[in-house]
């Protein structure tokens, strides 16, 4: 039986982060304010020619909707470094994580500073569609249901689903989803990590969680028999669960899904996403692959 965790040596990691990676050169985000730069004034004109409905680049600051709580994607440091941008409505707290180093290329090319605003995950796009923030980088997948409501970029992320489950867990030697008939399986509210749990025949879906991390502490205490995961996001919940494994599903008998992760704007700002399609289609292989690894490396336990 092979799990994740002990298939994720740095060099697997590796090789699967190449490929996840591989739509990174494809992605965008929205208009800045008048003023900042050359670039960022054209698109402001051009946006407000469309009729966009929400101001963008407010007070020269590109505002990133997050939860700062999904790490690798995001999570919360107490502390500025290099790799951090500040949380700018909690005191004293900062964002690192992939999409942190996503905003900061993105807003490097805007001219504005990259600030995080925290939100729960469900607040997201309201949040977005009154102008509370400039967009979202948060590890959200595009869904036909998103896009009546906002607009996306291309992924700039790609990955897999899976499962995990505690080591001693009578499903830790599964290999399918078939294996996991009769599992009580626990999502996360409103994404396709508790959609998907209906691709397991005869499962107990259990009613969804707000967050991820509600889902690892429902797992570490046996109120359910295993919660959905991105599969990038397993080596740092091993890390900091041990008694946790990872499951690798034989080909073809996993989840159907892909793991596509978009910007979102809001709607009217067609030339500052075609921009950043362009910022993004700028990393380079070797530069994706060292900033996933780097990622997963410094994640906090």
């Amino acid at each position: 039986m092979a799990t994740l965790n002990d298939n994720y040596s740095r060099r697997s990691f590796l090789k699967m982060s190449a490929a996840m990676a591989a739509a990174l050169g494809l992605t965008a985000c929205g208009p800045a304010q008048q003023g900042t730069t050359q670039d960022t004034s054209s698109a402001e004109a051009s946006a407000s020619a469309s009729g966009a409905a929400t101001a963008f680049g407010v007070d020269g600051k590109l505002r990133v909707g997050m939860e700062a709580a999904y790490a690798p994607y995001n999570w919360q440091e107490t502390s500025s470094n290099e790799f951090t941008i500040p949380i700018e409505n909690v005191n004293g707290a900062y964002a690192d994580g992939y999409d942190v180093q996503v905003a900061k290329r993105i807003a490097e090319k805007l001219g504005l500073e990259p600030v995080a605003i925290k939100l729960e995950w469900d607040g997201l796009i309201d949040s977005l569609n009154q102008g509370q923030i400039d967009c979202i980088i948060a590890g959200m997948t595009a869904t036909p249901e998103r896009a009546e409501s906002i607009d996306f970029t291309e992924p700039y992320y790609d990955g897999t689903y899976c499962l995990v489950v505690q080591k001693d867990s009578q499903y830790a030697n599964a290999t399918s989803l078939a294996d996991f008939e009769g599992a009580a399986v626990l999502g996360q509210k409103d994404t396709l990590l508790d959609t998907m749990i209906d691709e397991i025949p005869g499962v107990n879906h259990l009613t969804p969680v707000e967050t991820v991390p509600n889902q690892v502490s429902q797992l570490a205490s046996g109120t359910c028999d295993a919660i959905t995961f991105d599969s990038a996001n397993v080596p740092g919940v091993v890390r900091a669960n041990p008694n946790f494994v990872g499951i690798i599903f034989e080909e073809g008998k996993g989840f159907s899904e892909s793991v596509p992760v978009n910007i979102g704007v809001a709607k009217g700002h067609d030339d500052i996403i075609a921009t950043m399609n362009d910022v993004l289609a700028s990393f380079t292989e070797d530069e994706r692959q060292k900033l996933l690894v780097e990622v997963v490396d410094r994640q906090p336990v």
